[in-house]
Order: structure tokens, then sequence, then C-alpha cells
């Protein structure tokens, strides 16, 4: 195989998740073996445990979520509209 693995190819999981909070704090090479070991402890509980897996997601980040918003903002902002970001309520009154 050439080139980096990627362990990202599969969008949506909650490995994904994990592999890109670890990858600021210890970087590509150590996060993907991170992954790796999360992965090996997964299929062996599985193995030999009986359990059973079922996928969660990708958990929504706040920052993430904020970050997005802002970044739509400005894109239309460049497109000459004019664009405030206001929170929205969870829970409606």
């Amino acid at each position: 195989m050439t080139g980096k693995p990627h362990l990202t190819g599969c969008k949506g999981t909650h490995f994904q998740a994990v592999f890109r909070r670890l990858l600021p704090r210890l970087g590509y090479q150590s996060a993907v073996w991170a992954i790796a070991h999360r992965l090996c402890r997964l299929v062996w509980k599985i193995l030999h445990q009986g359990i059973r897996y079922i996928e969660q997601g990708i958990e929504s980040e706040p920052k993430l979520l904020i970050y997005r918003a802002k970044y739509l903002a400005k894109q239309l902002r460049k497109f000459g509209y004019n664009v405030q970001i206001t929170p929205a309520n969870k829970f409606p009154a």
C-alpha cells in the first residue's frame, strides 16, 4: 500500500470523531495507532465475550457547530448578504 492509511475513510463513525480529537494532541502516526488499538480491543471483545457492536455514529461537537456557523456566515457576507448569528433556543418557551 502506498501513501498514508486512511482511518477516516468511513465518514460519520465514532472512530473518526475520536481520531479528529486525538490528531492535534498526538500527531498523525500516534493517533492512527491509538485508533488501531481501540479497534483491536473492540474486535477482541466481540470475538471473546460475544458482545454486539452497534455503531453510535459521530457526535456533533459544539465547537465544530460554532465554527461551521461562522464559516457559512463569512461565505454569505462575501456574496453581499447581511448575516447575524444568534443562538437558537433548545427548549421553546
